[in-house]
């Protein structure tokens, strides 16, 4: 469960700056006036593959979606699209975040419960052996792996 709930905290933490970048360059275009000159770009196609272009004023983006889908947007719903998802994700997050605490303090209660239990019957075992005339040095020679 933990390791599921850190797998996911990773994920996320891996989108959440690309969500950003995206978010930024829609807002970017956004604010670009009509009748401006084309900007000449370098852009990501891959993670070792970039290519140039001149991206001329628009008012239309075009977004991954993933599994392979890509659609069309007008740049306002673009802007508003990426911004609920890049809250969302965040919010997820600070979730996975929280679980993963939770999580830690349950084992680190179960931790202690189970010690707490071992020693009990240690000295319970000891209490007995005492009581039937035992020596309790024995006992720890028994406890002892490769004793």
């Amino acid at each position: 469960m933990e390791v599921n709930t850190q797998r996911r905290a990773g994920g996320l933490k891996e989108k959440i700056p690309d969500i950003q970048k995206t978010l930024d360059m829609v807002q970017f275009i956004k604010s670009r006036k009509p009748g401006s000159d084309p900007i000449e770009t370098t852009f990501e196609l891959n993670d070792t593959l970039h290519a140039k272009a001149v991206v001329p004023p628009t008012d239309e983006v075009y977004l991954w979606l993933g599994a392979n889908v890509m659609l069309s947007y007008p740049v306002s719903e673009a802007e508003t699209l990426l911004e609920s998802k890049l809250s969302t994700a965040q919010k997820s997050l600070e979730n996975c975040e929280e679980d993963l605490d939770f999580l830690r303090e349950q084992i680190t209660t179960l931790e202690v419960a189970t010690a707490r239990v071992y020693n009990w019957e240690v000295t319970m075992n000891r209490k007995d052996k005492a009581g039937h005339g035992e020596d309790p040095a024995d006992d720890e020679k028994r406890i002892l792996p490769n004793g």
